[in-house]
């Protein structure tokens, strides 16, 4: 338990069952009443954020949220596995968990991980990742990087749009947050 007062940006509080991340507070002393606390909160989960006010001195539950680097090992049925880099321990994170992310993690990538009394709540990939076209329509001659763009499948499966230059068996950058193509990459 904290108080009001405790609260930083980045505190992950149990409200109603629910874990909500604060994003922002201010803490407010009016010249009539009682100081009072304004927060931003955001749900760990749906990532729904709310305004939310606390009497100054109120007390609030706290949650131990913990984040580790792990590492992408396997799929296993509908569910993922990821282990530990520094205890070599392995967990289970269900699809539904991981969501978006499996689009672009392949074997062996670097995943940060956050759990809850060992209950996984997220799963958070770098900003961008390095993956390889496996297949695309030819690109014609005169095709130019203003041109248009083009489907192309990436070696996870998932379908991004790319310029019409792009060849297959390419290596290009992708934005993890909402699957566009950010550049070819030059081994």
């Amino acid at each position: 338990m904290a108080t009001t007062n405790d609260l930083k940006n980045g505190t992950v509080l149990r409200i109603d069952g629910q874990l909500w991340t604060v994003i922002e507070f201010q803490h407010v002393k009016p010249g009539k009443g009682g100081a009072f606390v304004r927060t931003k909160l955001k749900n760990v989960l749906s990532g729904k954020v709310v305004d939310r006010t606390f009497n100054a001195g109120t007390k609030v539950e706290t949650a131990n949220v913990d984040k580790r680097d792990m590492q992408y090992l396997y799929k296993d049925g509908e569910d993922f596995v990821f282990m530990d880099t520094d205890t070599y321990d392995q967990i289970t994170v269900p699809a539904a968990t991981v969501g978006d992310a499996a689009n672009f993690m392949l074997e062996s990538t670097s995943a940060m991980v956050a759990t809850n009394d060992g209950v996984p709540l997220y799963v958070e990939l770098p900003p961008s990742v390095t993956l390889m076209v496996t297949y695309t329509e030819p690109g014609l001659q005169g095709d130019r990087s203003s041109a248009g763009t083009k489907p192309a499948t990436l070696e996870t499966g998932y379908q991004i749009q790319v310029p019409l230059f792009l060849e297959s068996d390419t290596k290009v950058k992708v934005d993890t947050r909402d699957g566009s193509y950010l550049g070819r990459v030059n081994d």
